[in-house]
């Protein structure tokens, strides 16, 4: 059963930093979303703010205002986005407390844990309601180390890797997860996330919470237990950041320690710079240099997903045609196309590793 929720997204919801709201407003099994807290665009459907598609979820201008909206009464609230450095700033802190007067237990993912704040703790403790702080550590002990045993898994994998940080990974790995199951190919989406979790998928870890010395671990345990318990036809392991962000690379161990030999390679046709260093002059590599790094892993990349931002659409059509063209692979917008194109390709790579 859904829980009924109220997403906190003050500040961010038309920016980047919002993704955890906008995964939640796409679509999650976990939460029933009941309205969006943003002063700064109140008064419009989260849906249609997002990307033009209405979803009956209002976005209102404050905690008050969301516990009166809606038939059904909120249990939790989530904190939908991921500020610079993951911080727990006024703004957000004063709605948790708010939510907390309010009898609603908390989801947070950002790296500040409401938990360590006295004034939250206290607060939570005295009305009786749930912290969860998806990005605090687990006890080592709980924690996973590699062993190899993924060299026995049979069910092939596929990485949606990134040239940039929050351009969409995980909004295409749920996508393709869906058009795959309603294909009649089964799919599991490992998610490696907080809105991952959010979003109620049920293999994968937090990798922002994890110690390096045991992220390929937990990993490794993710996909041997969808395996064991599931045994889909494939697994598709949402990626994170990109291989060659200089604020925190990430991927190869999705390639390596995950054995994933396919790659969906999403890309932002807008962007020249890696997200948020502008200033400091870092350009995200040319995608035929990406998709040759990969190569180089071991992986062989199936195809690219695109994000528009900051594109006419006009323009996003030509970039996208003259992309298919130069890399001679099927290119397509998940948010505006329909993913589905990209199953028969998937399939013959599902095939292809069986028969390898």
């Amino acid at each position: 059963m859904k829980h009924p929720a109220i997403v906190i997204a003050e500040g961010y919801y038309k920016l980047p930093n919002g993704k955890g709201a906008h995964g939640l407003v796409r679509g999650t099994e976990r939460f029933s979303v009941l309205s969006v807290i943003d002063r700064a665009c109140a008064g419009q459907d989260a849906g249609v703010a997002l990307d033009g598609k209405h979803r009956g979820i209002p976005i209102v201008d404050s905690m008050a205002a969301a516990l009166s909206t809606g038939s059904q009464k909120a249990t939790y609230a989530v904190i939908g986005v991921a500020t610079h450095g993951g911080r727990l700033t006024a703004p957000l802190k004063q709605l948790v407390l708010e939510a907390i007067d309010a009898g609603l237990n908390i989801v947070n993912g950002l790296h500040d844990a409401t938990s360590e704040d006295p004034e939250i703790a206290k607060a939570a403790d005295k009305a009786g309601v749930e912290l969860t702080d998806l990005r605090k550590p687990k006890h080592k002990s709980e924690l996973h180390f590699w062993h190899g045993e993924i060299v026995n898994v049979k069910t092939p994998r596929l990485a949606v890797l990134g040239t940039d940080c929050a351009l969409g990974k995980r909004t295409t790995t749920r996508l393709l997860v869906q058009a795959l199951n309603d294909a009649g190919t089964q799919a599991e989406m490992i998610y490696t996330g907080q809105t991952g979790w959010m979003q109620g998928a049920r293999y994968g870890f937090v990798l922002d919470s994890v110690v390096n010395d045991f992220v390929s671990g937990e990993l490794e345990h993710a996909i041997v237990s969808c395996e064991r318990e599931v045994g889909p036809d494939i697994m598709l392991i949402e990626g994170q950041s990109s291989l060659r962000n200089p604020s925190g690379p990430c991927g190869a161990e999705f390639l390596m320690s995950g054995g994933a030999r396919g790659v969906v390679l999403q890309h932002a046709i807008g962007r020249e710079f890696f997200e948020g260093y502008e200033d400091l002059g870092f350009r995200i590599p040319p995608i035929e240099d990406e998709i040759s790094l990969i190569a180089h892993y071991g992986a062989r990349t199936l195809a690219v997903t695109v994000n528009g931002e900051h594109v006419s659409p006009k323009q996003a059509h030509t970039e996208r045609q003259e992309l298919e063209s130069r890399l001679n692979l099927p290119v397509v917008d998940p948010v505006h196309q329909d993913v589905s194109v990209l199953v028969p390709v998937i399939q013959r790579f599902i095939k292809e590793e069986i028969d390898s």
